[in-house]
Parts: structure tokens; C-alpha cells; sequence
């Protein structure tokens, strides 16, 4: 076994306290967070799929700790990590009438204290579960849910790793930023392949490059590097396997703020400059929300909903973001904002079990039909270098 040890996926900016946020599924349906009833921390599981999203506690027999992380599955069930006397214990966790039944799929053993371990980002499917153990020269993809015979390591890669982005629908092709030689580039891991690992992106040799987020429909990638302004990381975009460079506009450029991308628009099969892109953006006065395209010259700068689990969302197909909140009134709600294009007005509307009169649903995502075409086959990743660096285009 790699050795592992505690990174909190949970982790709130003092390193106590899990994050008032939630991980949702790859397809939107379900999300799940640590929601606070007085002072204890409990499993909540959303439901998001439906006319209108409602929450399901998922107690267990005492409260959870800090750092524990929680991962909702496809089948609607959560998968939940705590840390035992220095193991990491896995177990699905689902609704039993009025309590709550845990199936427990085992124990990382973690005897290094000096490596990390956190849940990776929902897989595509739904079926599977993966988690990073990183250690002091070495990081470790383990199959923590979906496997025969309980957690296994599927994949060994040199080097520290960090982030996590999957590249295509089957959840073969994983994007992870790899720290080696004083430097941080991004790699591709094919878990198929006994975790053969690739270069993804080398804009310069000097830079620190980071994928951020992956659309596998369009291939659209989402990007930070310090390639255009050493030791400042900028916000860029590239499409997977193309000769084109990365792209760096000035527009994601915000004063005095942090912009982080958190969700693609999925559909855009052939058209990446046209996907919709959520972002975070973080500011002396707070947290909002911003909505861009690389097709575009700016930002559309948007209020966040009260009670925004600051950071998650996703779109639909047609062009629907959908923010989940809670606040005292309303405990599982979806703001959703349309934005179908560029030239567009938005219109917020939101959903929730107290939403009260006047709010509707908002428009159903649009179901495929058999005249879409099907999704494209990931081409295999190749390194998105661009030199020299006076040619980097920004728009």
C-alpha cells in the first residue's frame, strides 16, 4: 500500500471547518454536502434531478469529524470518508426510512504522516469513486467505490500530484498536476493502461501550467499558468489535441479578485469556443458569480444567490446554470440563470421546497434525441505547447 494521510477535501480557509460547498455528480443529478445542525456536522444528499431538488440527512450514529469528505454516486447513494486511527475508512451511505444504512467498502492504511489523501472529482458514470494519496516522491490513484474487492490502487505516478480533471465520458483519461523539479505541469493518467502517464500541458519549460477544469464533449480545457507573467498565474483556455495555442484574455483578468472556474457547459461537441463557463470570482466585497465564453470579449458579471454554496454549480445542455443554495428559509434550492447566448438577457428563477409562489422551476434541460450526435471518442492527449512566449494569443 502507498503510503497516505489527511489533505480535507472539506477544508475551510483555517483548516478546521468543513466547506459550506457540495460536489455534485458529473451528469448534475445528485450532489452531496456536510450540512450543521447546531454544532454537529452531518451527510445531507440532494436530489437535483427531479421538478424540484430536495435534501435527504444521512445521520450517522454520532456527528462527523472535520475533514471528513463526502461523494455523492450515480445511484444516489454517498460515499463518505473518515479518518480512523490513521486509516482512511470508505463506506456508501443511503436512505433506510427514518435512519440511515452504511455499506463499508474498507480502509486505506495510512502510516506515513507526512502524504495527503483526498477524494478526485466525481468520475463520469457515477459507478466508480477515485481518491489521491500523495506521498513524498510519489502520488497514488486508488479505486476507492466501484471495485470487486474494496479500496485498490489502480495507478502509481512520480512526482507530487495535485487538482484532477477527467478528460472523457468513461473515466479513463485523468488530468492531474504533477510537481517535479521544482516546477508543476499537468499529466494525463490512463487508467486502463496500468496508469501510464503523459504530458498534457508544457507551454514553457519555466512555467508552472495547471488544468483546472475539462469539458469531454468539446475538449475545451481549462487552464492556469504563470507562462505569461512569471510567478502570476493567469486564466487561460485550450482545446484538447489541437495545434492551436493557449489562449490567455485579458477579460479573465479581474481587479483586485480571484476568478476560478467551476463549470462547463457539456454539448458542445464541436463548437469549444461556444461552451458556457462558470466562474467564482472573489473579491474585497465577496463572492459572485461570473459567466463567460471563449468565443466572447468579457465577463457577464451575475449576483450570487443568497446562500450560494459558493463554488458549485453546473449547466445543462441548453445553456442553464444551476447554483445550489441553502439558507434559513430554504434548505435545498437551485438558482438557475439562462444564458442561451452571447447576446442574451439573463433571467434568474429559483426552485426549492419553500420556494414559495411566484418562483417557477425554470425551463427542463433538453433530453437527447437520436439525431444528436454521439459523443466523440477522446483523442489521445497531447502536449498544448505554445513558444515562443511573445506569441501567446489573448483576446
Amino acid at each position: 500500500m502507498t503510503a497516505c494521510a489527511i489533505e480535507p477535501a472539506a477544508e475551510h480557509e483555517d483548516g478546521d471547518l468543513p466547506r459550506a460547498g457540495c460536489t455534485i455528480t458529473a451528469d448534475g443529478s445528485y450532489a452531496a454536502r456536510l450540512a450543521l445542525d447546531g454544532d454537529c456536522w452531518f451527510p445531507e444528499r440532494w436530489t437535483l434531478d427531479g421538478p424540484e431538488p430536495y435534501a435527504v440527512p444521512l445521520p450517522a450514529h454520532q456527528p462527523e469529524e472535520p475533514g471528513t469528505e463526502v461523494q455523492p454516486m450515480g445511484d444516489g447513494r454517498v460515499l463518505i470518508r473518515r479518518r480512523t486511527d490513521g486509516r482512511h475508512v470508505f463506506s456508501l451511505l443511503y436512505p433506510t426510512g427514518p435512519g440511515t444504512g452504511e455499506l463499508l467498502l474498507g480502509a486505506v492504511q495510512c502510516p506515513d504522516e507526512a502524504a495527503r489523501l483526498r477524494l478526485l472529482p466525481p468520475a463520469p458514470g457515477g459507478d466508480k469513486a477515485y481518491a489521491l494519496a500523495v506521498g513524498r516522491r510519489s502520488s497514488a490513484v486508488w479505486l476507492v467505490a466501484g471495485g470487486a474487492f474494496g479500496p485498490e490502487q489502480i495507478a502509481e505516478v512520480p512526482g507530487r500530484c495535485s487538482g484532477g480533471a477527467w478528460l472523457d465520458r468513461g473515466g479513463r483519461m485523468l488530468a492531474l498536476d504533477r510537481e517535479s523539479g521544482g516546477r508543476t505541469k499537468a499529466v494525463v493518467v490512463d487508467l486502463e493502461r496500468g496508469g501510464e502517464v503523459s504530458p498534457l500541458l508544457q507551454i514553457t519549460d519555466a512555467s508552472d501550467d495547471r488544468v483546472l477544469l475539462a469539458d469531454p464533449d468539446s475538449g475545451l480545457l481549462l487552464i492556469r499558468s504563470d507562462a505569461p507573467s512569471p510567478g502570476q498565474g493567469r486564466l487561460g483556455w485550450g482545446v484538447l489535441g489541437s495545434t492551436l495555442p493557449v489562449r490567455f484574455p485579458e477579460c479573465l483578468r479581474v481587479a483586485d479578485c480571484t476568478v476560478t472556474p467551476f463549470a462547463v457547459q457539456p454539448g458542445q461537441v464541436l463548437t469549444p469556443e461556444s461552451c458556457g463557463v462558470a466562474l467564482r470570482i472573489d473579491g474585497p466585497v465577496g463572492s459572485w458569480v461570473g459567466v463567460w465564453r471563449p468565443a466572447e470579449r468579457q465577463v457577464r458579471h451575475l449576483p450570487a444567490p443568497e446562500g450560494w454554496l459558493a463554488g458549485t454549480g453546473f449547466w445543462s445542455r441548453d445553456g442553464v446554470l444551476h447554483l445550489p443554495y441553502a439558507t434559513r428559509e430554504v434548505r435545498c434550492g437551485v438558482a438557475r440563470v439562462e444564458v442561451p447566448g452571447p447576446a442574451s438577457t439573463e433571467k434568474e428563477v429559483k426552485s426549492g421546497p419553500d420556494s414559495g409562489r411566484g418562483w417557477d422551476s425554470g425551463p427542463p434541460s433538453r433530453e437527447p434525441s437520436e439525431t444528436d450526435p454521439p459523443h466523440p471518442v477522446t483523442p489521445r492527449p497531447v502536449p498544448l505547447q505554445q513558444a515562443p512566449l511573445g506569441n501567446l494569443v489573448t483576446k
